[in-house]
């Protein structure tokens, strides 16, 4: 998962937990921290035996929150799969209007179910990536002529990889 705070972006993953002990790796260094959730958006960490106390807040978007500690407050921002996903088909629609099909993450290309020089609807499904155990059809988003499939069935694809062009 990628978290945005006041700009920056991290790369944040949970490698192992046992009770209230997380291992979890940021921008791959690791860190091991005592953490609890003393009550609805109230946090307690340890981390290297120093005690922090949080407290999130969820804004009125999803995946956003007002993060306090005792010092500072920041803007917090959580981009997980389907918030990446929905990211990249708001950008697709705004860019290239509907006609560039992308990888909203990695994951496999199951199933390719057009061709180039197809004539295809909006709405009608054009290929199937499986990411993080769960398959998602991505479908035109406007009429036209397949000019490009630039994947294969079974090929792994990186996030915000080209995979179908509509002209």
């Amino acid at each position: 998962m990628e978290i945005n705070i006041e700009g920056r972006s991290a790369t944040v993953d949970e490698v192992s937990r046992d009770g209230n002990i997380i291992t979890m790796k940021v921008d791959n260094e690791l860190y091991e921290v005592d953490a609890l959730r003393v009550a609805e958006g109230i946090y307690s960490i340890i981390y290297k035996g120093r005690s922090y106390n949080i407290e999130m807040i969820a804004d009125s978007t999803a995946r956003h929150y007002t993060v306090n500690s005792w010092y500072n407050t920041y803007k917090v921002e959580i981009i997980d799969a389907q918030t990446r996903y929905k990211l990249s088909r708001e950008k697709g629609s705004h860019t290239d209007e509907g006609k560039v099909i992308l990888s909203p993450m990695p994951g496999k290309v199951v199933k390719i179910l057009v061709a180039e020089g197809d004539q295809v609807e909006a709405g009608q499904t054009l290929i199937i990536i499986s990411a993080m155990k769960m398959e998602s059809e991505f479908k035109a988003r406007v009429s036209g002529v397949i000019k490009n499939v630039s994947v294969t069935e079974g090929e792994t694809v990186d996030a915000n990889r080209e995979l179908i062009v509509i002209e």
